[in-house]
């Protein structure tokens, strides 16, 4: 950094405070994207964390560019503009960006708003720190108040009912390790072949923060993981049915099939519309289209409650969900309907009396 002494103009020559210029660490990125790529790499962002952290970021770009941002199916595929990332330093863009951040919250759930706002906002810091830009557009931008977390876990007819769902191999064999692990889908779309332990039903993942963690699961994912990976032996376990289009991280591409690492936005559309007359039961099939199905997360909440509701210890609990608070599974800790059913008939005194 170096400080440019000057004199007020019009003031006897009076010395007026000095500006700080911050001098760039390295050569500013050629475009946002490229930026993008630099902080991944050089912030040490965690394996399993740097494809969302890609995708907020990339969603961010529309917006930054003076654009609205796709949402739904008009997402896919859709080409982020191109722009220098110096531009972020435009100084009518905090207002063109909180009117679009407004318009796209409106439009989102809380938690992905807050979130997708916590990761520009670090990449943004980063990039000051480089010197390659100035100002943070997204002051003035408040997050909004999350609702408490009220998902209901799915009741043992419905999962019994989810696993003869008439899916690809692919799906089953994510939503069964899901259900079993008590995973979060990101994190299990990050495992690659090789992070597998097959013999010992576990699989390495890399958790917040870069720690490398376990999660377990059972026999019916072990039943369905060799037909899943077949003779591979690298690259992302969950892949798309098409090829990985030009650009797509190495990482995320298979060498073997040249097909690339199933997102967690795709993942979600395809558990989403799969469940929907499972979430409506009196809908009928050419009325579902309106309607919602379950999210990925009820499968990671249900497991958890279902321990919970077996009597599994809260040791474990921390340990299988890999919460660091026991306040944390307080979410979990609410019996779901047939588990308050059984409670209720175990203790019926005069039924115990008929029997």
């Amino acid at each position: 950094m170096t400080i440019e002494p000057a004199t007020e103009p019009g003031n006897g020559g009076a010395l007026r405070l000095p500006r700080a210029r911050v001098v760039p660490l390295s050569v500013p990125p050629a475009s946002y994207t490229a930026a993008i790529e630099r902080y991944l790499t050089g912030a040490g962002i965690a394996k399993s964390s740097a494809r969302i952290y890609r995708i907020s970021l990339t969603t961010w770009g529309w917006m930054l560019a003076g654009e609205p941002a796709p949402t739904g199916p008009a997402r896919r595929g859709a080409k982020p503009p191109v722009f220098p990332v110096t531009a972020i330093d435009d100084p009518a863009l905090p207002e063109a960006l909180a009117e679009l951040a407004a318009a796209r919250a409106d439009e989102m759930d809380a938690d992905t708003v807050n979130r997708e706002l916590s990761i520009a906002r670090k990449a943004i810091g980063w990039w000051q720190c480089q010197g390659w830009i100035m100002s943070d557009p997204t002051i003035g931008i408040e997050r909004r108040p999350a609702p408490p977390d009220r998902t209901k876990s799915l009741a043992e007819n419905q999962i019994a009912a989810l696993w003869r769902l008439d899916v690809a191999l692919r799906e089953k064999t994510f939503w069964k390790m899901l259900y079993e692990s008590a995973a979060r889908a990101e994190e299990v779309l990050c495992l690659n072949v090789e992070d597998l332990y097959p013999q010992d039903k576990r699989g390495r993942i890399t958790a917040k923060g870069g720690a490398t963690e376990w999660i377990h699961w059972q026999s019916g994912t072990a039943q369905l993981l060799p037909r899943l990976i077949a003779r591979r032996t690298h690259g992302p376990l969950f892949l798309t049915d098409r090829k990985a289009p030009a650009g797509t991280p190495t990482l995320d591409v298979c060498p073997e099939t040249g097909r690339a690492r199933l997102s967690y936005r795709r993942a979600e559309e395809i558990f989403e519309e799969n469940t929907r007359l499972l979430a409506n039961p009196l809908a009928s099939p050419e009325g579902i289209e309106d309607l919602d199905g379950w999210t990925l997360h009820r499968l990671r909440h249900s497991a958890l409650t279902h321990d919970a509701e077996g009597g599994t210890s809260t040791p474990m609990l921390l340990a299988r969900s890999r919460h660091a608070s026991v306040r944390s599974l307080e979410r979990y800790a609410r019996p779901g309907v047939d588990a308050v059913a059984r409670h209720v008939a175990e203790r019926d005194s005069a039924a115990r009396r008929r029997r």
